[in-house]
């Protein structure tokens, strides 16, 4: 049993109807919508033709939003349905990066996230969901799409219908008859600042990417506002986790380094454990119910790389804390030995967003498969930087150091002119250098080109033997400086990621 919807364009008059018994039905919070109605005009005065889209969770076939939910929160039940438990949500939103139709959003006042459940509580009882009822001109027809003698199933089969963003591979299950097609590609039609009876919500002020082209003559002129709701936590997440993970990457090597003593002995360690403790505290605090984090423990989702990532911090941190208990104890060879391991679980540490990533169905810059690689070089780089102060001008650390700089650049201008497949990637590329951070106008391009040339520049010129007696300030400016441009671009590419509309 599939459950699903076909909406009928040709009868839908734009009334609003179903999104007011929507809310009504569900108390849906003022500003939210769980079903909403897009206006979409093409044509140029005075031929000009308005076209509705009524947009809303698909019930997918294959809903992401169920497999990146790390409290199982979210699920398919038997009849197609994809339901969602607010008792049982934390609040991290990771379900609105996964769902590429913009159809969650979090409820402010309970922190949790709420979506279309297909009104469960009516279909329990024989009733149709409240917007089928509501709506009157019969434009929405609720049934089972698996059965071939259901009245949705004979309109689909005897009419060519649309689905939203079928690249995605999601199995959407709502069918539009009728629709414009340009109405459900996100970005083709033009945003302008005013909407019909008001400003164009101010949740992404960011002006539309000048590369990227828009279909000539349509516009949206009524739609649904959407967050963008992972920012600076994020970001500074994934500058804390790299300098964690690249610590204990680079451990085994602190003799090549150059680094004695307690440097040698215990920083690599120190370093990864106190940056892990900030890397949790970020994650904790991003969350909507920060209370209830303990359920990715105790209600965890094997599936969602949010818990994945949770099992390997954990071993992460068990292990650094092995290495610092047999250093304290003077046994050198298993320093040595866990080191090694220890480096594997810090490549781990490094690479497991891009996993998490990829399950963000939503966000397709976030799903490169370079993303793997490029976050282990940013974590051998923030290592090597943090050991820059300590090692002097060791030429095997400023050799690392600079290397990992220079693959870093390159993998960013890869991420920019690459062919991307999709118009979502290639809208969010567009977004990369006009992404604004409170007043810093373009981080992304401090992060890339400041953010990398500057400090290489220094750990080249604290290498040089004029430069000898200021080589540690110099190496600490070049530290600083690289941990700062790399927070930058991270910001940029965390929000440029969510600029795109999905609906």
């Amino acid at each position: 049993m599939q459950f699903g919807f076909l909406i009928d364009h040709h009868r839908c008059i734009g009334c609003h109807a179903c999104t007011v018994a929507c809310k009504a039905e569900n108390d849906v919070p003022l500003g939210s919508f769980r079903t909403w109605v897009k206006y979409t005009e093409k044509g140029r005065f005075p031929a000009v033709k308005r076209h509705f889209a009524v947009l809303r969770c698909n019930h997918c076939s294959k809903p992401p939003c169920v497999e990146i939910c790390p409290v199982n929160a979210l699920s398919k039940e038997r009849n197609g349905i994809v339901d969602l438990d607010r008792d049982a949500c934390i609040g991290c939103r990771a379900c609105m990066q996964a769902c590429p139709y913009d159809a969650i959003y979090l409820n402010e006042d309970s922190g949790a996230a709420e979506k279309c459940h297909y009104c469960a509580h009516r279909v329990e009882k024989q009733l149709e969901p409240a917007c089928v009822v509501v709506c009157p001109e019969d434009a929405i027809v609720a049934g089972d799409l698996s059965d071939p003698k259901s009245r949705i199933a004979q309109l689909i089969a005897e009419n060519d219908t649309l689905v939203r963003r079928p690249e995605q591979g999601t199995g959407p299950n709502v069918h539009y008859k009728g629709v414009l097609p340009e109405a459900l590609q996100p970005g083709l039609p033009e945003r302008p600042e005013m909407y019909l009876w008001s400003q164009r919500p101010d949740t992404k002020p960011e002006p539309w990417p000048a590369d990227v082209p828009t279909a000539p003559d349509v516009r949206t002129v009524l739609d649904a506002g959407h967050k963008v709701e992972w920012g600076w936590h994020v970001a500074a997440y994934l500058v804390t986790k790299g300098i964690s993970a690249g610590a204990a990457i680079l451990a085994p090597f602190v003799a090549l380094f150059g680094l004695s003593g307690f440097a040698a002995d215990y920083l690599p360690e120190i370093l990864a454990l106190v940056f892990l403790f900030v890397t949790t505290g970020l994650l904790v605090h991003d969350l909507a119910r920060p209370q209830y984090f303990l359920r990715l423990l105790t209600r965890p989702n094997t599936k969602s790389w949010l818990v994945k990532g949770g099992w390997i911090l954990t071993a992460f941190g068990a292990a650094t804390s092995a290495v610092i208990g047999a250093q304290f104890l003077g046994y050198t060879e298993a320093v040595n030995a866990l080191r090694w391991v220890n480096l594997v679980l810090g490549l781990a540490t490094a690479g497991y967003t891009a996993f998490l990533f990829q399950q963000c169905e939503g966000r397709d810059l976030w799903q490169e498969k370079s993303l793997l690689p490029h976050l282990c070089v940013q974590a051998v780089m923030l290592g090597a930087a943090c050991f820059l102060p300590f090692a002097a001008s060791n030429p095997a650390l400023l050799l690392t150091f600079g290397s990992a700089l220079v693959l870093h650049s390159l993998f960013v201008t890869y991420e920019r002119k690459k062919r991307h497949h999709t118009d979502n990637a290639r809208q969010a590329v567009g977004f990369l250098p006009v992404v604004r951070m409170g007043a810093i106008a373009r981080p992304y391009f401090l992060g890339t080109t400041l953010g990398t040339t500057l400090p290489l520049l220094l750990a080249v010129l604290a290498s040089m033997a004029g430069a000898i007696a200021l080589a540690p300030v110099l190496l600490v400016f070049a530290a600083l400086v690289a941990m700062t441009g790399l927070y930058f671009y991270k910001y940029a590419y965390v929000r440029a990621g969510q600029l795109p509309p999905l609906s």
